[in-house]
């Protein structure tokens, strides 16, 4: 394993165990609701946005145990957005981390549930963590909203994704597409943990767009892989894009632009991170794995 591997397990680990803390366990009721929302949430997903948020925050001077909680709410918004989308009337998946998606498991309402859970544990996350400053909870709660849903967030770029299945878009329209619904999310882990780190207007600026390119970057190689892997390797069904018609980098510019395209941004991400005068290995480092990423 490489130094970013066992950062991000070390991660995993932390955030595994406040995420066991917010999430009532299975025995509580309603007992389906809550082993749904454990079903999903702890099925082994790789938690790269926590590791963004460690990683920035790291950067920034922050304690891992001043980090976790902004880390776990992440997660808990991401997981809500899988469960969500998986379900018949979006992406129609029966597959997810390797096993039955939420609905195919516990039936379509109570999945629908399960992620409501989760969006309203994630602020709880926060907005109850007093080792944060209560005006940085309030940053932290507006800027994860903000990315969360719309104008320009999580919500708004599925509602897009699902508008242009079928349509043949311009690069750009395909690339707002993706900043909204992989990027926005994204950017808010690293801004999350540059924030409690105190880094000043500068450096937040410098830290979301680097961000905003990770996003990017990481939906562009998830568009290569549906294209390239095997579902047994992606632990989801590989081809969905194509089958759904959807609007991706490869199905506009073919496989080998798209990896070229797909260094060009890891390069962009790293290069907004030069006026930091601060060690940002780990960020690059994180980059770079999302660049040759298997799964």
């Amino acid at each position: 394993m490489t130094a970013v591997d066992d950062f991000i397990a070390a991660g995993r680990l932390d955030v595994d165990r406040v995420l066991d803390e917010l999430v009532p366990d299975a025995a509580t009721e309603p007992r389906r609701l809550h082993e749904a929302v454990r079903w999903s949430l702890f099925s082994g997903g790789k938690r790269i946005r926590p590791a963004i948020v460690f990683a920035a925050g790291g950067t920034f001077g922050a304690e891992r145990g001043l980090l976790v909680a902004a880390a776990a709410a992440i997660e808990m918004i991401h997981t809500y957005s899988l469960i969500h989308d998986d379900l018949p009337a979006m992406d129609d998946d029966d597959l997810r981390r390797g096993r039955a998606t939420c609905h195919k498991q516990f039936g379509e309402a109570t999945a629908i549930l399960a992620g409501d859970v989760l969006q309203a544990l994630a602020f709880k996350a926060i907005a109850r963590d007093d080792s944060i400053a209560e005006s940085d909870r309030l940053r932290l709660i507006s800027l994860i909203a903000e990315a969360s849903g719309t104008p320009s967030g999580m919500v708004a770029g599925q509602q897009l994704d699902l508008d242009a299945e079928g349509s043949v878009l311009s690069i750009e329209a395909i690339e707002r597409i993706h900043s909204f619904k992989t990027g926005a999310l994204i950017s808010a882990a690293a801004v999350s943990g540059a924030i409690i780190g105190g880094g000043d207007m500068d450096e937040l600026k410098a830290i979301a767009l680097y961000a905003g390119k990770l996003g990017l970057l990481f939906q562009i190689t998830d568009d290569l892989l549906d294209v390239t892997q095997q579902t047994e390797t992606l632990g989801k069904t590989a081809g969905k894009d194509a089958a759904a018609a959807k609007a991706t980098y490869p199905g506009h510019y073919g496989i080998d632009q798209t990896r070229a395209m797909a260094l060009g941004i890891r390069n962009e991400a790293c290069g907004a991170l030069r006026s930091l005068k601060r060690d940002t290995q780990l960020l690059t480092a994180l980059a770079d794995l999302i660049l040759n990423r298997t799964r």
